[in-house]
């Protein structure tokens, strides 16, 4: 059995909604600080991005609304689930991202999270909501693509 190389990444947990819900500009890494039995718990793949968002509290940034469960092992000693994750980047990167929300009206919000040389990372985007023409164009997109696809599946037969 082949070992994966060392700076492999291997996904935990996705927010599809976020393609659905906000045009996505500009993405980024960023780390995220947990506690330890967090990390085990993500690791087992027991985290949701779904109704997560990012948020400025003065000048950093934090993971809200992203539910962490108990760690299957753990024993009294647990986490709270909801709790705002501090999320890591470089200053740089926070000065840009904190510039753009407040001077534009756009947003931050998480897309995946995963595990990185053995580092739980999230992957974040600048992103701008959708207006609900937007979100009725991209559902119509998505069923042309797909009809399109069962055609093409069809003649090959």
């Amino acid at each position: 059995m082949a070992k994966p190389s060392p700076a492999a990444e291997r996904p935990i947990a996705d927010n599809r909604k976020a393609g659905f819900d906000f045009h996505l500009l500009e993405s980024f890494e960023a780390g995220i600080a947990l506690r330890g039995s967090e990390v085990k718990a993500i690791r087992e793949g027991r985290i949701n991005l779904r109704e997560s968002y990012c948020r400025f509290e003065g000048d950093e940034l934090y993971l809200v609304g992203a539910h962490v469960s108990q760690y299957s092992h753990d024993g009294h000693a647990g986490h709270d689930p909801t709790r705002p994750r501090k999320l890591l980047l470089h200053r740089h990167e926070l000065n840009k991202l904190l510039g753009k929300t407040v001077a534009k009206g756009l947003t931050v919000v998480p897309l995946r999270v995963y595990l990185k040389d053995g580092r739980v990372k999230v992957a974040i985007a600048l992103a701008r909501g959708k207006k609900s023409f937007d979100k009725r164009e991209t559902i119509r997109r998505r069923e042309i693509d797909r009809e399109t696809r069962a055609a093409v599946k069809g003649r090959r037969v």
